[in-house]
């Protein structure tokens, strides 16, 4: 079971230089993800006059988060991995390719990259607000779980196929591009709803900077369930005991 496989680490390995290089490719890589992905809906609510829930709003953030998610997770691929994810993080960490200490690592990169991306954002754009992320009128919390949970579900479960998997062969290269399509999907399906996260980071740094804390809990709950089954499920059925290999630390 990858349960077994979940690993602490070495003491000192958080602060090993090529752990903090890590680190620092993920901070970097969210950075860019939620500049591009937040900063796109600001844009297209100042040129509409705040007409961004309309669906040409939601096309263009699927779009944008789909596009910055690719160059995002392609250009920290071979220094982290390009998890820019705290749930892909803790998926990876389900099933064994990353170890606790380098995952909490990860963590506090990709949420310090989230705010600084907000940050940024709102002193380039002259004081602009920051949206966090809310529940639409009548989709409760427990619906919004839900679809938290089955988007990263969808997105976790693409990364061990395509990223993952020792078997993955030549489907290895144009992972970052099925990501950053699932991302995109999902957030034609969701975004309406609740904001189709899918990442607790992308939701922390706008909740931080807005300092609302609104139903945010269902922004952690939803995809770090929704990790843990993609990252049991296919670890055991689709990779099994006698193809894991413990990857290296470039990798998911």
């Amino acid at each position: 079971m990858p349960l077994s496989r979940i690993a602490v680490g070495m003491p000192g390995e958080a602060s090993q230089p090529e752990a903090l290089r890590a680190a620092l490719a993920e901070f970097i890589s969210m950075l860019i993800f939620v500049f591009a992905g937040q900063g796109s809906g600001m844009a297209f609510s100042k040129i509409t006059h705040d007409g961004s829930a309309t669906p040409a709003g939601l096309i263009s953030a699927s779009l944008a988060h789909a596009f910055a998610l690719i160059v995002a997770v392609s250009v920290g691929a071979n220094i982290s991995g390009g998890h820019v994810n705290p749930a892909v993080t803790f998926g990876a960490l389900v099933g064994g390719h990353i170890t606790l200490l380098r995952g909490i690592l990860y963590w506090i990169a990709q949420l310090l990259g989230s705010v600084a991306a907000c940050l940024l954002l709102k002193f380039a754009t002259g004081g602009m607000e920051i949206a966090a992320f809310s529940l639409s009128a009548g989709v409760s919390s427990s619906n919004a779980v839900v679809l938290e949970i089955v988007m990263t579900f969808g997105l976790v479960y693409t990364v061990y196929a395509t990223a993952v998997d020792p078997k993955k062969g030549n489907l290895g290269t144009i992972a970052p591009i099925a990501i950053g399509f699932i991302v995109g999907a999902n957030i034609l399906v969701g975004g309406a709803f609740e904001g189709a996260s899918m990442n607790p980071a992308v939701s922390f740094g706008p909740a931080v900077v807005s300092w609302t804390w609104t139903n945010h809990w269902v922004y952690w709950l939803g995809p770090f369930i929704g990790a843990a089954l993609a990252a049991i499920i296919y670890d055991t059925i689709f990779i099994g005991e006698n193809n894991h290999e413990q990857l290296p630390t470039t990798d998911y």
